[in-house]
């Protein structure tokens, strides 16, 4: 199985920023744990603080790969292009946040993109990429 995780902007500052929110592990550190877990999958990764390159990878794996592990951090709130690409290809997608969403503010209650996505994973910390990999796997 092959998974692509994606993650948006500010999220190349994990185990950097805001630690009470994100906490203080990078996620080149838990993409390691991730492939320790799950040594039959084979994950790539890539993070962008811009818009439209996060949207050409969702269009480059998204006919080719199992699964897209995706948290696109403000452009979840924003969005209607990332909304519109993950509605255009086929390979399902799982958002996931970090932080809940919903405890934060109020502008971050709402997800453009979830609605596209097979669901939404939120306020899990890092375990919430474990659990968006979990459900690729069992689907």
């Amino acid at each position: 199985m092959k998974i692509q995780i994606i993650n948006g902007p500010n999220l190349n500052l994990l185990g950097i920023r805001e630690k009470s929110i994100y906490g203080s592990s990078s996620f080149a550190d838990y993409l390691e744990t991730l492939r320790a877990k799950f040594p039959d999958v084979e994950f790539d990764y890539y993070q962008s603080n811009v818009e439209g390159e996060l949207i050409n990878k969702l269009h480059e794996v998204g006919f080719s790969y199992d699964g897209i592990v995706l948290n696109g951090g403000g452009y979840t709130h924003t969005s209607v292009a990332i909304a519109d690409a993950i509605a255009a290809i086929k390979t399902p997608v799982v958002e996931v946040h970090i932080s809940n969403i919903y405890a934060r503010e109020e502008f971050r209650h709402v997800s453009l993109t979830g609605k596209n996505c097979r669901g939404v994973l939120t306020g899990f910390g890092m375990d919430g990429y474990r659990l968006a990999v979990l459900n690729l796997l069992e689907s």
